[in-house]
C-alpha cells in the first residue's frame, strides 16, 4: 500500500511521484511478489504520467492541453486511492494508461 500512497510525494517534491515508489518497491521487491507487484505496476504508472505530462506541454501553448492535462492529474488522484485502498485489502489493481516499463 505505501508503494501507491508514497506517489502522493509528487505533489510536494518535485520527482517525488517517481522517488517515492522507486525507493519503497527496490527496498522490498526481494521480500514478497506482492510487493514487488505493486511496486512496479505504481511505478509504471508514475512513468507513464511524467511521459503524458511532458506529451502534453506543447499542446499547453494551443490551450486544448491544459483540461487534457487536469484531466489527467484528477485521473492520478483517483487512481492512486483506488490502488491504495485495494492494495490494503490485497486485491490487485492495474492502472489505467500504464505503460509496462519495468516488466
Amino acid at each position: 500500500m505505501f508503494c501507491h500512497l508514497s506517489a502522493y510525494a509528487g505533489f510536494i517534491v518535485p520527482f517525488g511521484g517517481i522517488l517515492g515508489p522507486m525507493i519503497c518497491w527496490l527496498s522490498r521487491k526481494d521480500e514478497s511478489t506482492w510487493i514487488n507487484e505493486n511496486g512496479k505496476n505504481s511505478l509504471n504508472f508514475q512513468l507513464s504520467v511524467l511521459l503524458y505530462t511532458i506529451l502534453l506541454i506543447p499542446l499547453c501553448f494551443i490551450i486544448i492541453g491544459l483540461p487534457i492535462l487536469g484531466a489527467l492529474w484528477i485521473l492520478k488522484v483517483i487512481c492512486i486511492a483506488i490502488a491504495s485502498i485495494k492494495a490494503s485489502r490485497g486485491e490487485e489493481f492495474r492502472y489505467p494508461l500504464s505503460i509496462p516499463f519495468i516488466q
